[in-house]
């Protein structure tokens, strides 16, 4: 390490020249050399380094990641030579304040880190000047005291020294904590990392890095965390007194759920707040539900999450980017790794390739079930948005028909091979992908929030006909299921295509009558009437009178088989009943006069009504079915 050259004189005598040389280890106190001794005296090694940045005051919501990184960093516990704990997450999910109140804590512990804590910020996704790794140990080992002229130039010198020196101070019971921040890369993470068995690292990524780590995957903040940041945030900023979160808790908890408990989302709408002492939470509130702008909204001055997107955006390769701006095309809450290669037109295993690529960039979530991936709320945003931008040479017209395509004809298959085909439903004609009933059931399981949301998108997604056949297929799983909600939904969808301009298609009438057999099974009286005399007139007006027939002849079932009586229907049921039997009496074969209550739903006062009206318009009323 240090190299001494001199001459030295006896007696006016030359003598040889003296030559000292020490090396082969790290030194960190004095060098004693030579017979003429020269004392060299390197910089001092700090007491504690003291590198961290300010930890935050309102930090909140993280209580069990934290207590799992301390109990990583605990002294005496670690299962190997070298103990790295990694966090990934999106960006703005709260890394770095994550582990730096981490480190805080565990500076505070005694005996833990004697030697201090080195913390150093890699500017891994800076498109323009992200941190080399030479330049980050040189920084390192300047922090650790080493003089400048000892620093080695090369990377292989610097990573040897960095990881000496600290394998001497543990060695001399001064262990440090190193924590890596924003690293993008293995390249950039590697040659910091010690080698010794007792200093222990802390990195954070937007990647999950293959650097040998304990792996901790930090998600949003859930819906009260995200509710308390706020409130914390203001109050840090305007004092205790500024309650305006706490005074307006609906309007804090809908903030909360469009910022996708995003801390840095959070933050910024409170810095927003803090500049406007007047401005009440609920004009933000209102501002955030418009989804065009809300990533708009999510700025102020240097701190943005759309830039915080791009960062990660921006490193992505063609293929990455386009299938991440094509997944928004998809309505439901998360889609499976077949959808997605539909919608991106490739091979199953190539789509499986780029989601689990784009699942360690965190841009990309995990569903809770394997082969299923989910959006962030603002990354859905931020990719739509991206699309829009790129509309013309990702062809999203061709990928969502496809998208649709690969849900219809999977309906349909599902449908026929969980139930059997019965009045004039199509049957399934290709070779069936589900191996029993039961796949087709879990498909149906998987897949029914995105099939609902597919229907009756606003406004509606491809051709109605999609949404019209869609409905038709799943209205039998609904019905099985006891979906109510989704059932009455989906019906709503179809009876305003068919009341569009041409939207009386055969597959509306059909589907209509579908709805409504199900929707009568299911004891939805009122809603099945309804449905169904919708069918009935649309079928009348098609001149398909055989189709008319059965669907009275369902309208019958649904006042008379389940014992549903008249007085238990709507006035709007009894009106539309009154109105098309009124409308729609002839041309249909005789009714039974006769009978009391020809429609068996003890409504003979109603029918006598009827029967009546007609005469007096010299009509006579034909029955039914």
């Amino acid at each position: 390490m240090s190299e001494e050259r001199g001459r030295g004189r006896r007696d006016g005598h030359a003598h040889d020249e003296v030559r000292n040389e020490i090396s082969g280890g790290v030194f960190l106190g004095p060098v004693v050399q030579g017979r003429d001794v020269t004392v060299q005296l390197p910089r001092p090694v700090p007491v504690a380094l003291s590198g961290l940045p300010p930890a935050s005051g309102t930090f909140t919501g993280r209580e069990a990641e934290l207590t799992a990184l301390l109990r990583e960093l605990a002294p005496g516990v670690r299962q190997q030579a070298v103990l790295v704990s990694a966090v990934a997450g999106l960006g703005g999910v709260g890394k770095t304040e994550l582990v730096v109140q981490t480190a805080k804590r565990a500076m505070d512990e005694e005996g833990w880190f004697p030697g201090g804590v080195l913390f150093i910020d890699m500017l891994g996704y800076d498109a323009e000047s992200p941190l080399t790794p030479e330049h980050a140990l040189d920084h390192l080992l300047r922090a650790l005291g080493t003089p400048p002229e000892r620093i080695p130039p090369d990377l292989q010198g610097r990573s040897l020294l960095y990881r000496s020196t600290l394998s001497a101070l543990a060695a001399a019971g001064r262990r440090v904590l190193v924590v890596v921040d924003n690293a993008s890369s293995e390249d950039q993470v590697r040659p910091l990392l010690p080698s010794d068995g007792a200093t222990a690292t802390l990195v954070t990524s937007r990647d999950n890095l293959d650097v040998g780590a304990r792996l901790h995957d930090l998600a949003a903040l859930d819906e009260a965390a995200s509710v308390e940041l706020l409130d914390r945030a203001l109050r840090a900023a305007r004092g205790p007194g500024d309650t305006r979160v706490a005074d307006a808790p609906d309007h804090a908890a809908v903030t909360a759920r469009l910022c996708g408990g995003l801390p840095l989302a959070l933050r910024i709408i409170a810095a927003l707040l803090a500049d406007s002492p007047t401005r009440p939470l609920a004009s933000l509130t209102t501002l955030l539900t418009e989804q065009h702008s809300r990533l708009d909204r999510l700025r102020r001055r240097d701190r943005s999450v759309r830039a915080a997107f791009d960062l990660s955006y921006r490193r992505l390769s063609p293929r990455h980017s386009r299938l991440l701006r094509l997944l928004p095309l998809n309505p439901g809450p998360d889609i499976s790794t077949e959808s997605a290669a539909r919608l991106a037109g490739v091979a199953l295993a190539e789509a499986e390739e780029l989601l689990l690529d784009l699942a360690d960039t965190h841009l990309v979530d995990p569903g809770p079930a394997w082969g299923r991936w989910r959006l962030h709320d603002l990354v859905r945003l931020y990719a739509a948005e991206q699309g829009l931008a790129h509309a013309v040479g990702d062809d999203r017209h061709a990928a969502q028909t496809r998208l649709h395509r690969h849900y219809v004809v999977s309906c349909w298959d599902a449908r026929s091979r969980m139930f059997r085909p019965y009045r004039l439903f199509p049957r399934f004609s290709g070779a069936s992908r589900f191996a029993s009933p039961e796949d087709a059931e879990a498909w149906f399981a998987a897949e029914r929030v995105n099939l609902v949301s597919v229907i009756t998108a606003d406004p509606p997604l491809g051709h109605p006909w999609t949404s019209t056949v869609l409905a038709w297929f799943l209205a039998v799983y609904l019905s099985w299921e006891h979906l109510g909600d989704d059932l009455r939904a989906i019906t709503a969808t179809v009876r305003n295509t068919a009341d569009q301009p041409g939207g009386s298609s055969r597959a509306v009438r059909l589907a209509l009558f579908d709805l409504g057999y199900e929707q009568r099974r299911m004891g939805l009286s009122n809603a099945a009437i309804h449905t169904l005399l919708h069918a009935a007139a649309l079928a009348r007006d098609a001149g398909e009178r055989r189709t008319e027939a059965r669907v009275l002849d369902e309208i019958r079932h649904a006042l008379h088989k389940l014992d549903v009586r008249w007085a238990t229907l709507t006035p709007a049921a009894h009106q539309a009943i009154e109105e098309y039997v009124f409308g729609h009496v002839t041309g249909l074969e005789p009714l039974h006069t006769d009978r009391a209550d020809p429609w068996g739903c003890g409504c003979r006062a109603c029918w006598e009504r009827l029967l009546a009206r007609a005469r007096s318009q010299g009509r006579p009323p034909r029955r039914p079915g």
